[in-house]
């Protein structure tokens, strides 16, 4: 970690181009924002560098759109948002970056800033394309990369954008996400306990094979235990499972036994018969085979909330059941009051990661209290994994 070139706080930044790459990917519905959380998170930054007099220059991209500029993908609402909030000069770039593109940003003036359109709608952007990479380096004369959510993608304006550019750094944001992770996979304080969630086993495996040599406790919620639970000869109805888990599984109970960790998973469930419906507690002998596992049950909520009480530290990645239906949210929602409330009052370190994790609290952020709340998905769980991201690694 000591070796990310990070970015210096007494650097004088005055009258010089800043190339800031944010991660501004919002949902954004009928052009109104839904969720400002990512965009809160890098004011600061950009007012600090607005008061230092800086140029800047904010690149990001939202959704994914195909080689047509998909209109409902524009920045368009979030640069009207940030007109309201910046005490500044800021316009938005809708050209071509074309020869003459580093021209077209030389009216900037000190402590003004410009968004650029969504650097998506270029598909020299996804294809890291050198030219390109070329062209984004021209505009400023020291690069940031503030979005380490996108750092796991061999993308221009994260990646090869630094080979041109003079000096490149990771922003204070990157390095919180960084600072928040290490404390779960390297600098922890014993007992570690992480909470693992979500739909497929298969997705995760790589992550929870490389937890477990860190960690001391492993619990499966989410359509993922239900794999476990088919492992351990119990019928799961309609609930959704992966084929072919039984040798991962295998090795995730022989990794957890060479290390010393836990592996816990569900000792009983919440069911229905559809996913709009009502819910029911159910054993795990009881289900019956029109009935679906949408949630923890009772007693499994108990015993997470015992093994959260007897942690320093706790990751949490994935939800618990189908939160989206009220009658399903039950375990979600009690894992994060339990996780707030220990970190409230006894200093438990809790970091949650994950899109659908933050879409699962979001409705009760602002009465909860967690040591860090990452808005890296991908990335979030590369870097758990012990992958090397092509947007970090560049930053060394």
């Amino acid at each position: 970690m000591d070796r990310i070139n990070f970015f210096p706080d007494d650097l004088d930044v005055q009258n010089k181009k800043i190339i800031l790459r944010l991660d501004l990917n919002v949902p954004i519905k009928e052009k109104v924002i839904k969720d400002y959380t990512r965009i809160d998170l890098c004011l600061p930054f950009i007012k600090e560098l607005v008061q230092k007099k800086a140029k800047i220059i904010i690149i990001s991209h939202l959704g994914r759109p195909k080689a047509n500029k998909d209109p409902t993908l524009s920045l368009m609402p979030i640069y009207k948002y940030l007109k309201k909030i910046l005490q500044t000069n800021i316009y938005f770039f809708m050209g071509k970056f074309d020869d003459e593109v580093k021209d077209k940003f030389s009216h900037l003036k000190e402590g003004e800033v410009i968004l650029v359109e969504n650097i998506r709608y270029f598909k020299e952007e996804t294809e890291d394309d050198d030219n390109f990479s070329k062209k984004l380096a021209s505009l400023g004369d020291i690069y940031i990369n503030d979005a380490f959510s996108c750092s796991h993608r061999r993308q221009a304006s994260v990646h090869k954008i630094t080979k041109y550019v003079n000096i490149s750094f990771a922003g204070p944001l990157f390095k919180r996400e960084i600072d928040a992770i290490n404390l779960v996979i390297k600098n922890q304080k014993e007992p570690v306990t992480c909470i693992i969630g979500g739909s497929k086993i298969s997705t995760k495996i790589n992550v929870i094979t490389s937890l477990i040599e860190k960690i001391n406790n492993l619990i499966i919620v989410g359509a993922m235990a239900n794999n476990f639970l088919v492992y351990k000869n119990f019928k799961v109805g309609k609930s959704l499972v992966e084929n072919d888990t039984k040798e991962i599984i295998e090795k995730i109970y022989k990794k957890s036994k060479e290390n010393n960790c836990e592996i816990m998973i569900p000792e009983d469930c919440m069911v229905g018969t559809s996913f709009e419906g009502k819910g029911e507690n159910k054993d795990l002998d009881k289900i019956q085979d029109d009935e679906i596992i949408l949630d923890i049950g009772a007693n499994t909520i108990k015993t997470i909330k015992k093994k959260i009480e007897q942690s320093n530290t706790v990751l949490w990645n994935g939800p618990a059941g189908y939160f989206e239906n009220e009658n399903f949210a039950n375990g979600t929602r009690s894992i994060a009051k339990s996780i707030s409330k220990n970190t409230l009052e006894r200093s438990l370190i809790s970091v949650l990661g994950g899109g659908d994790t933050l879409a699962a609290i979001n409705e009760n952020k602002n009465e909860l209290s967690f040591s860090h709340l990452s808005t890296a998905g991908g990335a979030f769980l590369e870097y758990l994994e012990g992958k090397d991201l092509p947007g970090l690694s560049v930053l060394k």
